[in-house]
């Protein structure tokens, strides 16, 4: 299926020319700007899963956790949950995939024993130590492709995006998680 790509569309997905909302028309979705940032995470996202995906046999939700861990040390699963944005089932089997696989340990919270805290363990230390270059680089490669005044005005676009949609959702702020004992 192709189609052509406007060259500029407006907050709705709307290329200019477009019938207005009145009309029936459908959505067009590839102007369409949360399933363009959607598609762009994922393509993104894989991307970079080819880094570690091979080596370390690990998958985006298991990355998202070590990367988390290694960022802050000693965590809850809530706290990787609230920093990656994922749902606690999916945090929960990636932490038993990674339990499995020898990169993370749990103990347990004493003062909460339905708690464990996270930690990576030295093999996880070690993977994560290796793919923290390995990711800059990637991150790195893709913001070469944008000029340096660019990358400033897309890191403020993105920042105020993400506000945005978490004042359209009605989401509190997110903090990142303080790292535990």
């Amino acid at each position: 299926m192709s189609s052509p790509t406007p060259t500029s569309r407006d907050s709705r997905g709307t290329a200019p020319d477009a019938p207005g909302e009145a009309s029936g028309e459908p959505l067009r979705l590839e102007t369409f700007l949360p399933y363009r940032l959607s598609i762009l995470s994922e393509v993104v996202s894989r991307s970079l899963s080819r880094i570690y995906a091979d080596r370390f046999g690990i998958a985006i939700p298991e990355w998202r956790v070590v990367a988390t861990i290694g960022q802050f040390g000693r965590v809850t699963a809530r706290d990787v949950g609230a920093h990656s944005h994922m749902h606690k089932t999916k945090v929960s089997r990636a932490v038993a995939a990674l339990e499995g696989l020898g990169y993370v340990a749990r103990s347990p919270n004493p003062q909460d024993m339905r708690e464990s805290f996270l930690e990576l363990t030295p093999r996880g230390e070690a993977m994560y130590r290796e793919l923290v270059p390995q990711a800059r680089a990637f991150s790195d490669a893709l913001l070469a492709t944008l000029q340096p005044e660019a990358q400033k005005e897309l890191d403020s676009l993105l920042t105020r995006l993400q506000d945005a949609a978490r004042r359209l959702g009605g989401a509190e702020t997110d903090s990142a998680p303080e790292a535990s004992g």
